[in-house]
């Protein structure tokens, strides 16, 4: 591993929230701890109302009573996933939802999860991280499909809050 290699490895460290990274190869061990404690984002998503496409009324078509905006459902639907957390990714990596193909996934749609419980694994340089819940609430919607590559502060799960 070159100066560079190690860089940049530090440089990951800082910025994905993990307290501690050990590398192990033939010849070479390294440790990477940081003193601050690991950061779990939450926050709720902003909503905006999705643009509606509307179709020309015909140009021949007699007066007629005003149309209902097609906005309003679509405005009271996303009013109700202000109420959400979500869990961000903490770091950059590849999400699975359980340990392993063979073992049950972590979470469902519709599970109550605790403070502090594994919700998914997030592989990072060959390092397997537990992602744990930062509120305790009902998994609402899963944002990411398994085994797919995650960026850092991406939204992964919608909870609702007990």
């Amino acid at each position: 591993m070159d100066i560079k290699q190690i860089q940049d490895l530090i440089r990951f460290v800082s910025k994905s929230g993990v307290n501690e990274v050990s590398i192990e190869q033939k010849d070479f061990k390294i440790t990477i701890k940081t003193s601050q404690p690991p950061t779990y984002v939450t926050a709720t998503i902003p909503v905006e109302a999705a643009p509606v496409a509307v179709a020309p009324a015909p140009v021949a078509a007699a007066p007629s009573a005003p149309a209902v905006p097609a906005a309003q459902p679509a405005a009271a639907a996303a009013a109700d996933t202000s109420k959400y957390i979500t869990v961000k990714s903490p770091m950059i990596g590849t999400f699975y939802r359980s340990s392993s193909p063979d073992k049950p996934m972590f979470v469902n749609v519709g599970d109550e999860v605790a403070e502090g419980q594994v919700i998914c694994i997030i592989e990072a340089m060959k390092l397997f991280n537990e992602i744990e819940s930062e509120v305790s609430g009902r998994i609402v919607k899963i944002l990411v499909d398994n085994a797919s590559p995650v960026e850092y502060d991406q939204p992964l799960f919608l909870v609702e809050p007990i």
